[in-house]
């Protein structure tokens, strides 16, 4: 029941009521005892402060809270300055206790929501190699990863699991060596991992890069006359393409772990395999002259950007000169 009085008392009107009273009054040191043990669930308090009940309770009530507002670093000299029996000895100071006991619970109770709603990076971190640890069990027949098992247990378990099922297999089914031969530190496997990071966000921009401009392309198919009357067909076709296209890229640091020497090998785009599937008419089209710069490299390019010039003579538009000449010529 005093709690829910207390409860009721939570306005601003309230508090001026209640505050009036002073530490004489149990409704006074009920709220305010209330609002502390809301504080304590929530931040690990030593002081405590009991509720009163009747005026000859006050002193021993104004030396608990004495003891909480030092253990809270209260900032008001008013009431943690002075004789401790005549700190709330005016209806102003006792509303002002009870503000600062608000604002403390409003703080924490944003902090506590905070917390939970965005749970720290490194219990991220934690989480997520648990999971990789269980998907790895589950891949290798094994048994479901203990909570309680420790790390290096666990992965000496799953070192001995791995050793077993390689050696059932045949000599020949594992020709590749590894790509990653060398033992890497903890310090190793960060800075790795750092690299890693880098080259992520430098593919996101690429392939956000080429995502706006597939997007531009289709858009520009929606401006002619025949494709007013397909734009819903044209959209719903292109849209779940559209979807299926990642800009966060999937590479971690197991497919550096799984990667075999068949990836080092660096082939040409000129080669012979290569050239029967990227092979067309396009290619054979041969530029001739000054070939502009289609930029490309942001980071190379100083400002301003190059301005458009005018053609020079003898080009386009002199070939078309001549031909309008001969034309004539026949005409005649």
């Amino acid at each position: 029941m005093e709690g829910d009085a207390a409860r009721g008392c939570l306005s601003m009107d309230g508090f001026a009521r209640v505050a009036e009273a002073g530490v004489s009054s149990p409704e006074f040191t009920a709220l305010c005892s209330w609002l502390v043990s809301e504080l304590r669930s929530l931040c690990p308090l030593e002081e405590d402060v009991n509720p009163t009940r009747g005026p000859e309770d006050a002193e021993t009530f104004q030396i608990e809270v004495s003891g909480l507002l030092g253990e809270l670093h209260c900032p008001y000299s008013s009431l943690t300055a002075g004789d401790v029996t005549a700190r709330l000895s005016t209806p102003d100071k006792c509303l002002q206790l009870l503000y600062f006991l608000s604002s403390e619970l409003l703080a924490a109770r944003l902090q506590a929501r905070k917390t939970s709603c965005s749970p720290p990076e490194k219990e991220d971190r934690a989480g997520e190699a648990v999971n990789e640890l269980q998907l790895i069990c589950q891949a290798l027949g094994m048994l479901d990863l203990d909570p309680g098992c420790p790390v290096h247990q666990a992965m000496a378990d799953i070192e001995a699991k791995v050793s077993e099922v390689l050696s059932s297999l045949p000599p020949e089914h594992l020709q590749m060596a590894p790509l990653l031969k060398a033992t890497l530190t903890s310090e190793e496997w960060g800075a790795l991992e750092g690299i890693r990071d880098v080259l992520c966000t430098e593919y996101q921009r690429r392939r956000r890069m080429m995502a706006t401009r597939l997007d531009v392309t289709v858009e520009s198919f929606h401006w002619s006359e025949r494709a007013k009357d397909r734009s819903g067909a044209m959209s719903e076709a292109f849209k779940p393409l559209r979807q299926s296209l990642l800009e966060e890229s999937q590479v971690t640091l197991p497919h550096l772990l799984a990667a075999r020497e068949d990836l080092s090998r660096i082939v040409k785009t000129s080669s012979g395999a290569s050239r029967d599937k990227t092979s067309c008419a396009v290619n054979k089209v041969l530029m001739v002259g000054d070939v502009p710069d289609r930029g490309g490299r942001p980071n190379e390019i100083e400002p301003p950007m190059p301005m458009w010039e005018k053609r020079r003579e003898g080009g386009k538009g002199g070939d078309h000169q001549r031909w309008g000449k001969r034309s004539k010529k026949k005409k005649k």
